[in-house]
């Protein structure tokens, strides 16, 4: 059965759908970014509250800023912006059709559109998800002013090419219009997620208007968050697991069984009550995304790199793997846990567990290549922070040493059985560039200063880091390893 509006009542009777009629629902949030995870997460929880016939006038307005976003819009729009969402409980799998999103805004290059819908009154929530590299952040952590993408819109504010760009001129009308501010939401897995949005966009606006960027610092807020779901890419098999319930849809989503969303209260112009469905408000936010990049995010890395020059295709298969999952034993409990808090009901140990339980769940086929992509935005923003602390504290990094080893080899370009390794990441060439260089002279790797800004020139972690890429390139990733865990070689 293809998925429309019109064709709800007809799906097997298995399938989970909405309540609610979508004649009753209107906008309040626009998400920029409309990838998997923000209908998996956001809009699910935003669903649930719909089911309880709450939230009505929250309803969803997908957006983008990329010309692949115009190939989602339409297909999202051929179905009536509706998402089958396939849990992959290793019990035994379940679907449920969601339709808090109405519409699909129409993707520009000048994102007119965009703007003129953000500069509605009814948008009260503007959120994103535009990945952990997409937020302009220099690699010390400022804001990243030089970036061609920022001039650009410095220079012409009224016909941006960025997602920030665009929130300023919106709020520009806004201001001008007496509508009042929206709240800016990111969803990215970004310690300070919030924190680091404000920066974005407030650098951005002093560049071209200072009087507006002090109008958004006094109205506009930022909340931070910690957002948590296993949601692999789409695919062929996605695809069948869909028609497998009876239903045609171009684009559904399969996730684990298990969600998280802890949001600090601070919304300039409204919310939904989330908490009701299972968010978590607190002003303590920090200690839960701290406890969930440096062991979840940062363990994706810790077992994908490997995985993947190994020809370890899933992350479930990283797991079954002895010496992988060795590997992200040891290197999480001796070298992360030190480092991160304890929050209610979970200590780091038992956060562990939990994600080494989640990550070999047999029913969820999340690709190695999908974790690795866009190894210099994950690796500087999960593991290199990590690093920093432990050799603030004269703590052990040799392992963390290692995965920045190992993906220095995965950046050569081919893997352990000399097949090749495709374009895995926005900057693959430089890395490539960078990493077969660093065979002959290792500091060449970490002297790039866009992925490690000044890491690279500390003396403790060079050492390590110099000593085990030289290993892997005489003995071999398992044999490194291997090493590492003080097996034999």
């Amino acid at each position: 059965m293809r998925l429309r509006l019109d064709t709800l009542d007809d799906l097997p009777p298995q399938v989970r759908r909405p309540s609610y009629a979508r004649a009753d629902l209107s906008a309040g949030i626009i998400h920029i970014g409309l990838g998997n995870f923000h209908r998996a997460h956001q809009a699910w929880y935003l669903h649930r509250l719909m089911q309880q016939g709450l939230a009505q006038d929250w309803a969803i307005l997908g957006a983008g800023v990329r010309p692949a976003d115009g190939a989602q819009r339409a297909r999202m729009l051929a179905q009536d912006c509706l998402t089958t969402l396939i849990e992959l409980d290793p019990s035994g799998k379940s679907a449920e059709v969601t339709g808090a999103m109405i519409g699909f805004i129409p993707v520009a290059d000048d994102n007119a559109a965009l703007i003129a819908h953000m500069a509605e009154p009814a948008i009260r929530i503007v959120s994103l998800t535009v990945t952990e590299g997409g937020y302009y952040v220099a690699p010390e952590g400022g804001f990243d002013a030089d970036h061609p993408d920022m001039a650009h819109d410095a220079a012409h504010p009224e016909t941006p090419r960025s997602a920030f760009g665009a929130i300023i001129a919106a709020l520009k009308l806004r201001r001008d219009a007496g509508a009042g501010p929206f709240t800016c939401q990111s969803c990215d897995n970004l310690q300070g997620n919030g924190n680091i949005l404000r920066q974005s966009v407030l650098g951005l606006a002093r560049l071209s208007d200072p009087v507006l960027a002090d109008w958004i610092a006094q109205n506009v807020t930022f909340p931070n968050a910690m957002v948590d779901c296993i949601v692999p890419a789409t695919g062929p098999a996605e695809l069948d697991l869909a028609r497998g319930f009876g239903i045609e849809d171009a684009a559904p989503v399969t996730h684990e069984n298990f969600r998280q969303w802890v949001i600090e209260d601070d919304f300039c112009a409204g919310r939904p009550d989330w908490d009701l469905v299972g968010a978590t408000f607190t002003d303590n936010v920090h200690s839960y995304e701290a406890m969930k990049l440096r062991l979840l995010n940062a363990g994706h890395q810790i077992i994908a790199t490997p995985a993947e020059l190994l020809s370890v295709e899933t992350i479930a298969g990283a797991m079954a793997h002895p010496l992988i999952s060795a590997l992200f034993h040891k290197i999480a409990r001796e070298e992360i846990v030190p480092h991160v808090a304890a929050v209610p009901g979970m200590a780091p140990q038992e956060y562990v567990d939990l994600i080494a339980a989640r990550f070999a769940n047999p029913e969820i086929r999340d690709t190695t290549r999908r974790v690795a992509f866009d190894g210099a935005a994950r690796h500087a923003g999960f593991l290199h922070p990590i690093i920093r602390d432990a050799l603030a504290g004269d703590a052990p990094i040799e392992g963390l040493a290692l995965i920045e080893a190992l993906w220095a080899r995965m950046c050569c370009g081919s893997r352990e059985d000399a097949t090749p390794i495709a374009p895995n990441d926005p900057a693959w060439h430089t890395l490539t560039t960078a990493a077969n260089a660093a065979r002959q002279t290792p500091q060449t790797w970490i002297a790039q200063t866009q992925c490690y800004g000044s890491l690279g020139q500390n003396k403790t972690f060079a050492k390590a880091f110099h000593k085990y890429l030289k290993m892997i390139h005489t003995k071999g990733t398992e044999n490194t390893i291997k090493t590492y865990l003080n097996e034999e070689v």
